[in-house]
């Protein structure tokens, strides 16, 4: 259950100057050559990153970025301007900028603004932010103990925590006038393990919209350093991957990243509108194994890739988009929501002022089935099972991926055995959920690890999925 949110606003008007009528006169001027819609987005964020590296702390950092961004909307076209100062005179001469850009029919500005009401997903008081350097440098000095000491063929730690509160208000000619407080942290351990001329390498990290009492118990540095160690160590005795068509099946979790690649970004209403996406024009047709239903819910509390409000002031929401293998709806933002005559889903996203929003996934993931997660294991002669992935690439145009598995075994005779290395996953993401016969009931999320890259903008995210079998997809290796 969610609370009121507090006033984060205040902070603007407070600390950084700015008042509702400066905001008046900056959108009056974006709409003063004409346009449809203008907006201003600020921005404040502070953030700490540390890093060591065989034991040595190797990097220490706090920075602080401040400006704001306009926009200004004119049919198809944006005019976007920024300005790291937020000065009057500044802020004026963003605004006319913006309006140049993207000149078009005048629209009269709407006069006044609606407080936009938002939950309250994540903590902003005790958030990680407000600990020392001493505390966060003191849980990567722990990762970096526990992971040496897990085997002795670890031969090389690196460690890091970052961390950031991001503040934002955004406030628009159609009335928009809602700002949040968003904070956010992740620990990383990687390492590399040596066995004579053997090399393998393990990676673990986790976090979200955290305060520091996150990182203690089950997620405390220590289980990352081992899961790093255990992976690199697994490595060291894996097999070469088989090549070929093949059952596999997809461990719970951060697996569920194939999902977000192959299918999550074909789901976004920018590429659809545009027709490049190998899902345009589709809603109401079958896509998927009438097992499969895919939500993106940004309201799930704490998670790296919850949002108490997108980057336009639209509250988030729960989005499904495949339910029962049927095409619901696309992720819609208010510029494609308004050209495509669709619902606006609250995922206009933006790495930061500098940047003009676009559709963006939060946490995505598929639902639990009804299977149980051995029985799927059970139902493969022989095949793959594939738990943790590491590199991929897309192609939204036709679905298309190639992923690479960090962590996978051979299937054999119903029975998970050796652990193999070099496997990749090739397919057509559309053709492949075709596939799923077996969904498992153990749906899980990943760690809080995850972020998207698309058009230049990184924002964090989240990814999940249960057990799921596929029937056929082909695997890449050099094994037999």
């Amino acid at each position: 259950m969610t609370i009121p949110a507090p006033d984060h606003k205040r902070y603007f008007i407070e600390k950084l100057g700015l008042s509702e009528r400066l905001m008046e006169r900056c959108l009056g001027e974006a709409l003063s050559a004409g346009g449809e819609y203008a907006d201003l987005y600020f921005e404040s964020v502070t953030s700490t990153s540390l890093g060591i590296d065989e034991s040595l702390v190797k990097s220490a950092s706090q920075g602080i970025s401040v400006g704001c961004g306009i926009r200004v909307v004119s049919g198809e076209r944006t005019g976007y301007a920024y300005t790291d100062d937020l000065s009057s005179e500044r802020l004026l001469r963003a605004a006319r900028t913006a309006a140049l850009i993207a000149s078009g029919p005048a629209k009269e500005l709407m006069s006044g603004f609606r407080q936009t009401d938002t939950p309250s997903l994540y903590p902003v008081a005790g958030a990680t932010s407000d600990a020392e350097i001493a505390a966060k440098l003191a849980l990567i000095q722990r990762a970096d103990k526990a992971a040496r000491a897990y085997d002795s063929r670890i031969t090389q730690v690196r460690a890091g925590f970052n961390d950031e509160l991001r503040r934002i208000l955004v406030a628009a000619s159609d009335g928009t006038f809602a700002s949040d407080t968003q904070p956010l942290a992740r620990l990383n351990v990687f390492v590399i393990a040596k066995d004579g001329v053997n090399t393998a390498r393990g990676t673990s990290g986790g976090g979200g919209r955290v305060t520091m009492d996150f990182f203690e118990g089950d997620k405390s540095p220590e289980h990352h350093a081992r899961e790093a160690a255990r992976t690199a160590i697994l490595q060291l005795g894996a097999v070469d991957a088989p090549a070929g068509e093949m059952p596999v099946v997809l461990g719970p979790g951060w697996p569920g990243v194939l999902l977000h690649e192959a299918v999550g970004h074909g789901l976004e209403a920018d590429f659809n509108r545009k027709k490049t996406s190998a899902f345009a024009g589709l809603i109401g047709q079958q896509v998927a194994s009438p097992k499969v239903t895919v939500v993106d819910n940004g309201l799930m509390p704490g998670r790296r890739g919850s949002i108490n409000m997108d980057d336009e002031g639209n509250p988030t929401q729960e989005t499904t988009l495949i339910e029962n293998g049927i095409l619901k709806g696309f992720l819609s933002d208010k510029l494609n929501s308004r050209l495509m005559g669709m619902p606006n889903t609250g995922s206009g996203r933006r790495e930061s002022y500098h940047h003009i929003p676009m559709p963006r996934m939060t946490n995505t993931y598929m639902l639990n089935g009804e299977d149980m997660p051995e029985d799927i294991i059970k139902s493969v002669k022989r095949g793959l099972y594939a738990v943790n992935f590491g590199g991929g690439q897309v192609d939204i145009t036709n679905g298309k991926f190639v992923f690479s598995a960090s962590e996978a075994y051979l299937i054999e005779d119903g029975k998970v055995t050796r652990p193999v290395k070099g496997a990749t996953l090739i397919g057509n993401g559309p053709e492949a959920l075709k596939y799923v016969s077996m969904v498992g009931n153990d749906l899980a999320l990943d760690e809080g690890i995850g972020t998207c890259g698309k058009a230049g903008q990184s924002v964090p995210v989240g990814v999940g999925m249960p057990t799921v079998k596929l029937d056929r997809m082909t695997v890449g290796g050099t094994g037999q």
